[in-house]
């Protein structure tokens, strides 16, 4: 594509200056507002309150929706916005993982409040252009381009003369049309979506960043909950960050001498122990497909398994060996030393629109591989990452997207669907030719594939409406919580994981707690109040890096040497306490673990708030499939017969003697039914809530959070 063609037709539709000043202590105090309907661009201060209380990143995001909204917006309302916000601390570069942006909207999938993290260059150059946040609401009548160009302080937005859709090309051009020259193209930070985004409930986000050795640009993804898809319908083509280069301190820190010390001993622990221990640097977060299997832990069959005899075809090793090119810094923020976004170079596609083109391919990640593999059915990497490229490209979550293709397959194996509802297409387990069309019929925007791009959700209820489908099966197996399908691990035998998806603010994803093995495999929590403690410490915890603009994965993926001397090792404590330090070196505020933990109960809370002022929130939608917590066929409980006979002869306290399948199905279900409701009621008490789930005042008040907007949503559910 002629890219000074293009920009000879661009037609620039508003120009907005502004008046650039250095960061203070991790904060320019001010937001960036631009409403793409009318083009109005202005900023808006951020209150020492607004810090004290929603501290940055997510919760920017989340109090400046909430401020934009009211109860009934839905999420393709031009009131509707998208709130990107990087935290005080993001966009450091002396301590790794420092470069993770926070979204928040409105969800096409559940209705609710959705967050989603991503790596790149945009959040930190957005950053350091001037912006602590940048707040989209409107609906541009035709495609458009957005420019925040932080050298010259303006922001700029243009009509789309014709650039690419899919972001692995759009990507690629915006690059060459506003980076100055070759070498500036390391300044540049991109959001994209694709054609998929456009035609489904399920779009997501690409983030750019540059990658040096390579020279050529990559993605990382903000993939959950269909914000992408929000992007799209609002016409937004792309929004570019430019900045002047980074150096060592645009954050202007308070005490840059603790943040450095602190990083550098973090570096050396990636040094000398990633290869001995998760080989971050040689597989990335796919190392562990091989030990999820080992723990019938790897998603399989619509997760109705934890494992399969084939599972040693995706070990992770493979990707090591043959895929991802080694010896080349990963890092997708500058400064990361876990540099753990792996790439498999000159992939060559075999279908779709790109057929026979050499590509790179960012992964697969571990969730990645789970769900375009086992939990489909297919033990290839070849069209792993295939799926992986065309599901980036096109805008389209992969985690989601397993999820949803596993149901569909699991449906058609069960006659639920047949070929002339897909349109011909055999999606059986293991169909890669099949599974494949479907997700260029998405991006199409035509045949069974935008059926598929509803989500689980709606296909249940399609299912059953139109094709007589059986309710109560569907429900169980459709893997999905609050309209948001699950992330890829099993979580049957761990009850305290059960929880750390279905008792999520906005889905089962595993970025608020991951307890397994906590759980289940060193039984570390083997009590109600055990649990309701780690279910609230860890999504707590977790929560703080979606506060500061950090990566969660640095936290726990290198553990120090010395970790298991320590009081309680599961926190990591040596690296809790960095993170306290580098709180403290760019804010100057010092910081401990309870006052670390209060900054993420506000902000949970007021979230939890949120989705209650939207009609969710409280305890039934905390319910969760029964596949998520026992075996729902009698193929999958007789998979694990000597397991199940067991737990119900020691555990539950029957003799499976003489019983049928059948009822040993109904006597497990009923046990970890009453087990989860159980744990409700623990983890609710230890939060502060009522059984119904609901927030207390005199928790917010406890926890300084009792504002009056939030008084009047929950007082009447006291």
């Amino acid at each position: 594509m002629d890219i000074q063609k293009l920009k000879a037709e661009q037609k620039l539709l508003k120009a907005w200056s502004y008046d650039w000043h250095p960061i203070e202590r991790g904060y320019n105090n001010r937001t960036l507002y631009i409403n793409v309907g009318s083009n109005e661009v202005s900023e808006k201060p951020v209150s020492q309150e607004m810090k004290d209380k929603f501290v940055g990143g997510k919760g920017f995001g989340l109090r400046l929706l909430w401020d934009a909204t009211t109860p009934d917006t839905k999420w393709d309302d031009p009131e509707n916005e998208i709130i990107i916000s990087p935290g005080p601390i993001g966009g450091i570069t002396q301590y790794s993982g420092a470069g993770k942006s926070l979204l928040v909207s409105i969800s096409p999938q559940t209705d609710s409040i959705m967050d989603s993290n991503v790596g790149g260059f945009f959040g930190p150059f957005m950053k350091f252009a001037g912006f602590d946040a940048l707040e989209l609401q409107g609906k541009a009548d035709k495609d458009i381009i957005i420019y925040l160009d932080g050298v010259n302080h303006k922001v700029e937005i243009y009509d789309d003369p014709g650039f690419a859709v899919d972001s692995h090309i759009l990507g690629e051009e915006l690059t060459e049309l506003f980076a100055e020259d070759e070498k500036d193209a390391k300044n540049i930070g991109i959001v994209s979506a694709g054609a998929a985004a456009e035609n489904s409930l399920i779009g997501m986000l690409n983030f750019t960043f540059w990658d040096s050795k390579r020279k050529m640009v990559r993605l990382k993804q903000a993939g959950r909950g269909g914000i992408g898809t929000v992007f799209r319908n609002k016409n937004i083509k792309a929004i570019v960050a430019r900045t002047s280069g980074v150096k060592g301190n645009l954050n202007n820190v308070a005490n840059m001498d603790m943040i450095t010390k602190v990083g550098r001993d973090y570096a050396g622990e990636m040094r000398d122990l990633d290869d001995k221990q998760n080989q971050m640097k040689k597989k990335g977060t796919a190392n562990i497909v091989n030990v999820m299997a080992d723990y019938d832990l790897l998603p399989t069959h619509n997760f109705k398994y934890g494992t399969h005899d084939d599972a040693p075809k995706i070990h992770s090793d493979f990707l090591r060996d043959k895929w991802f090119t080694l010896g080349i810094n990963d890092a997708c923020w500058i400064g990361c030393a876990m540099q753990c976004a792996k790439g498999a170079d000159d992939f060559e596609l075999r279908t779709g629109p790109y057929k026979g083109t050499k590509v790179i391919v960012d992964g697969p990640e571990y969730e990645t591989a789970a769900g375009l593999g086992s939990n489909i059915g297919i033990f290839d990497y070849h069209p792993i990452i295939e799926a992986n490229f065309y599901c980036d490209t096109y805008g389209i979550c992969t985690i989601t997207w397993g999820t949803i293709v596993a149901f569909i397959m699991e449906c058609y194996e069960n006659g639920v669907i047949n070929k002339e509802i897909t349109g011909g297409l055999e999606l059986n387990f293991g169909n890669v030719e099949a599974s494949l069309e479907l997700l260029h019929q998405l991006a199409r925007g035509e045949g069974f594939g935008k059926v598929a791009g509803t989500g689980v959700r709606q296909m249940k209820k399609l299912f059953i409406e139109e094709y007589g489908a059986d309710a109560d099966f569907l429900n169980d197996i459709g893997m999905e919580n609050k309209g948001l399908e699950y992330s890829q691990y099993v979580s049957k035998e761990s009850l305290a994981q059960q929880g750390g998806y279905a008792m999520t603010n906005k889905g089962p994803q595993h970025d608020e707690a991951w307890l397994i093995f906590m759980d289940m495999v060193n039984n570390q929590i083997p009590t109600f109040e055990n649990k309701a403690d780690a279910l609230h410490w860890f999504p707590m915890f977790r929560t703080w890096f979606g506060l500061q603009g950090l990566c969660k994965i640095v936290w726990n993926d290198v553990t120090p040497e010395d970790n298991k001397f320590e009081e309680e090792p599961h926190k990591i404590p040596k690296h809790l306490r960095n993170y306290l330090a580098v709180y403290e070196g760019v804010t100057g505020n010092p910081l401990d673990e309870a006052g670390l933990i209060r900054q993420s109960e506000r902000v949970y809370n007021f979230q939890r708030i949120f989705n209650i002022r939207r009609g969710y929130g409280l305890r039934k939608h905390d319910a969760q499939p029964y596949r998520a917590a026992g075996p729902v066929t009698v193929e999958e409980y007789e998979s694990r017969a000597e397991r199940y006979d067991g737990q119900m002869k020691d555990i539950i306290g029957i003799d499976p003697t003489g019983k049928t399948t059948e009822e040993k199905v109904a006597i497990t279900r009923k046990y970890r039914e009453e087990q989860y409701e159980k744990l409700l009621d623990a983890v609710y008490e230890r939060r502060g809530w009522t059984n119904n789930g609901v927030p207390k005042i005199e928790h917010l008040k406890e926890i300084g959070m009792d504002l009056p907007e939030l008084i009047e949503v929950i007082k009447p559910l006291q």
